[in-house]
């Protein structure tokens, strides 16, 4: 079975793959051996930009430009991750062997910054490049993996790591895994089979740890061997005020709903007071309160009484945005 992002041919066992068996022997042929690329001479030039998966990578890191606003940092990283890849490809073409890069992870910052978008879109990009067999991202967090009693942590870890085999296991809160004031808790146990897994199986499996970055520090400090594994840590930081009104947009866009001016300043002036308050996520608190008041958009058009346009169905106004109760807190203020 040819794989067009890897470059390389693989065969697996079944019916397609096999010869049909001989008439005087009922013996099945044995499998085809996978045919070896041809290395490149010495004197040879190869053109990056003809790499099979240049494309898919260019459309993947074009998707995450479009997703999220803002990360300049995250996205340098992720190109250079590509960029890593990409020219171990054309090593390899030459003939020039050396280890399989680390591509265990890290993404610190605060909920709503991104970590599970880039997630996804990592997984696609070292999928068209060979680097993991299956384009997935597995998410879970500590009870996913660790168990209550004796003997229940082993087969907990061992059942989400091969959910994930193949392709990325995101461990979200990674840092709940590690209760030091805890003698009896089972984290640890969880933690040294991923170790394990982590080193040994490398050609199928990328493990992500996730959660904001002081307790992941702390993490890391805490598990020396977890640290030294990792090769990738990258920070989401919180968004700007102006990149946080510009997801806003997006997300109206994608769902065909629009500010009008008016009601774009008042959702400019409830994210400069929501910004401020305990639970602030970031993209997801401004996903929230769009819902929110797209609630009270519904509610006011129900109450009209006359028939509704499509200007009508799409536009959110002032007294849908002020009407969040964020707007009272601070006039009781």
């Amino acid at each position: 079975m040819s794989n067009p992002h890897s470059g390389f041919t693989m065969y697996r066992p079944g019916a397609a793959n096999q010869r049909p068996a001989s008439p005087i022997n009922s013996q099945p042929a044995p499998e085809p051996e996978p045919v070896e690329k041809a290395v490149l001479a010495d004197d040879a030039q190869l053109d990056l930009a003809h790499d099979e998966a240049r494309a898919a990578v260019d459309e993947t890191l074009t998707k995450l430009d479009a997703e999220l606003v803002g990360l300049a940092n995250v996205k340098r990283r992720v190109r250079e991750i590509a960029a890593l890849l990409l020219v171990d490809r054309a090593r390899e073409q030459f003939g020039l062997t050396s280890s399989r890069p680390t591509m265990h992870m890290s993404f610190t910052g605060g909920p709503g910054t991104g970590k599970t978008t880039v997630a996804l879109r990592m997984a696609e990009m070292l999928h068209a490049l060979g680097y993991i067999r299956k384009p997935k991202v597995h998410v879970v967090t500590r009870d996913d993996l660790v168990g209550q009693f004796i003997g229940h942590t082993a087969p907990k870890t061992k059942e989400a790591i091969a959910k994930s085999a193949g392709g990325v296991l995101f461990i979200d809160e990674a840092y709940y895994l590690y209760r030091p004031e805890n003698e009896r808790d089972y984290g640890q146990e969880a933690i040294e089979i991923l170790l394990q897994e982590m080193e040994n199986d490398r050609g199928n499996l990328v493990v992500i740890f996730a959660g904001y970055p002081d307790r992941m520090n702390t993490f890391f400090t805490s598990n020396p061997g977890l640290s030294s594994r990792v090769a990738h840590h990258i920070e989401f930081e919180d968004y700007k005020h102006d990149e946080l009104l510009q997801i806003s947009e997006i997300m109206l866009d994608r769902e065909n709903f629009q500010f009008d001016s008016q009601a774009r300043v008042a959702f400019g002036e409830y994210l400069t007071l929501r910004m401020t308050q305990p639970r602030f996520s970031n993209a997801r608190s401004v996903r929230n309160a769009i819902d929110r008041c797209r609630l009270r958009q519904a509610k006011r058009l129900v109450e009209l009484q006359r028939p509704l346009t499509k200007d009508d169905l799409i536009t959110l106004t002032e007294n849908d945005i002020r009407g969040s109760s964020v707007f009272s807190v601070a006039t009781a203020d």
